[in-house]
């Protein structure tokens, strides 16, 4: 396992083989709604949230989120990642509470993974 940092679309078949890797149906990925990036298959998220970090990313634009690749367009995305408690931020679960960044994000993972 390599966290990979995602600039440019993959095939949606490259996170199948990810997840079959590591969680078997799962791949934990790092959203930059920002800069329109992410990082994908990392065993924790905070471990790609660091890489991020790292690569330039601001804290307040992260946000963790899982992909199930086996499953339909509708549940491909889960808003769920110990990250994503910020109160300072207004976001006080481990949820994507705010409908605007999940817009954000589902817009980007569909731009990167096709």
């Amino acid at each position: 396992m390599a966290i990979k940092i995602i600039k440019h679309p993959i095939p949606r078949s490259e996170i199948e083989t990810m997840a079959k890797t590591l969680f078997g149906d799962l791949v934990k990925a790092v959203v930059d709604i920002e800069r329109g990036t992410m990082a994908v298959d990392m065993e924790l998220h905070a471990d790609g949230e660091t890489l991020m970090l790292e690569s330039g990313s601001q804290q307040k634009n992260l946000w963790g989120i899982n992909l199930y690749p086996g499953r339909g367009e509708r549940d491909f995305i889960e808003f769920d990642s110990m990250i994503n408690i910020r109160p300072q931020q207004g976001n006080r679960s481990r949820s994507v509470e705010d409908p605007n960044i999940q817009k954000q994000i589902i817009t980007i993972v569909k731009k990167l993974i096709i």
